[in-house]
């Protein structure tokens, strides 16, 4: 439907309608998945599950991808260069900016994330969606009292914005008040609460079970857990003496009759929280079993050997965690460490992105139904 004079194309609206319809249908434009070098692993993973997807509803389409935008020159600068066109695209990129399996810097792979939105904004991409499942630098919101520290979190919004991001999805992150740092960006901050509701879906409304919150910044997360689970909880009160140690002060609850503790947590970094509230509940209560929910497992050395000391003395059963950060073969080796994929929720997340639709249907709601 265009006419053709030479190397000349003039297009006209019954081709661009055409196009339309062979494009999703979407009229943010076709969609495209893309990742940089640290983001391939789980980025294949949700190609494959949005592709699975599509064919049990009856598509015979297939969502284009491409993959590893970025590389480094020999003096360590970042380059990013595209493959093809990709003019009028609904651009989802993906990016790991904490990846333990290459040891690939989280300094260096926010460079590359920036580079690579700009790259495809000044190639013509209608909407590029940044896709984070571990925000870094996200605990550094807010300056520690009496340290001069930058609040590192807005900038790094900053520069992610000016980069020229026009949406954000991210797990979990650390404090869900970031959200204000990234002013007009559309941002999807996706919650781990149906996750962890259907992982220990098995404990559901048993007495002898209690869910505890490490500190009081998790306190309102396992209050809707419990609630949902029927289940009753707990709170802990912790003290940083100084920067990544953790004393566990007291744990306020009802422990009569317990034998099973669930502690969920955004993250596992040094494990050093977790070290100290289980050392405080062995030391003041008989608990049989232990289960810990952790969103994110940074995979730090310190946490592997204070999770292998808290597995062997103190009941210790299971901890579940995500693939936000590709888990490195040290953790996965451990028998009690289980790995939740989060391939099928990012790829339901941007197919409702893609299609404007609501993201909030693909999880629980307080309140709602499940």
């Amino acid at each position: 439907m265009f006419l053709t004079k030479g190397s000349r194309q003039f297009y006209t609206p019954e081709w661009y309608i055409e196009k339309q319809k062979q494009s999703f249908g979407s009229a943010r434009g076709k969609m495209l998945i893309t990742c940089c070098s640290s983001g391939v692993d789980l980025t294949r993973m949700v190609k494959e599950s949005y592709d699975s997807m599509l064919a049990e509803a009856g598509s015979e389409t297939r969502v284009p991808y491409m993959e590893k935008v970025d590389s480094q020159f020999l003096d360590s600068e970042t380059l990013v260069r595209l493959k093809k066109p990709v003019n009028g695209h609904d651009v989802f990129l993906f990016q790991n900016l904490l990846d333990p399996q290459h040891n690939a810097p989280v300094d260096q792979n926010y460079m590359s994330l920036f580079i690579s939105i700009r790259a495809f904004k000044e190639y013509g991409a209608n909407y590029v969606t940044v896709v984070l499942p571990y925000l870094a630098y996200a605990r550094q919101d807010k300056s520690t009292k009496f340290m001069r520290e930058p609040t590192t979190a807005r900038l790094m919004a900053e520069l992610t914005i000016e980069a020229g991001a026009d949406c954000l999805v991210t797990w979990d992150p650390h404090t869900w008040q970031l959200r204000g740092f990234y002013g007009s960006l559309l941002v999807y901050m996706l919650e781990s609460l149906t996750l962890f509701i259907k992982v220990f879906e098995r404990f559901r409304g048993r007495r002898d079970v209690i869910a505890i919150s490490p500190d009081a910044g998790a306190s309102k997360f396992v209050t809707h857990f419990g609630r949902a689970l029927n289940l009753d909880c707990a709170i802990g009160s912790k003290y940083r003496p100084r920067h990544e140690v953790a004393e566990m002060t007291d744990i306020i609850g009802n422990f009569h009759g317990k034998k099973i503790a669930i502690v969920l947590d955004d993250m596992i970094s040094s494990g050093g929280t977790m070290l100290a509230l289980i050392e405080k509940l062995a030391s003041e209560h008989e608990l049989e079993e232990i289960y810990i929910g952790s969103s994110h497992n940074l995979c730090l050395n310190s946490a592997y050997d204070r999770l292998c000391k808290l597995h062997e003395s103190y009941n210790l059963k299971e901890v579940i965690t995500t693939d936000s950060i590709p888990q490195t073969k040290k953790f996965l080796d451990l028998p009690f460490i289980r790995v939740c994929s989060l391939a099928e929720t990012l790829a339901r997340t941007i197919n409702r992105v893609h299609y404007n639709r609501s993201v909030s249907e693909v999880f629980y709601r307080p309140g709602g139904k499940d």
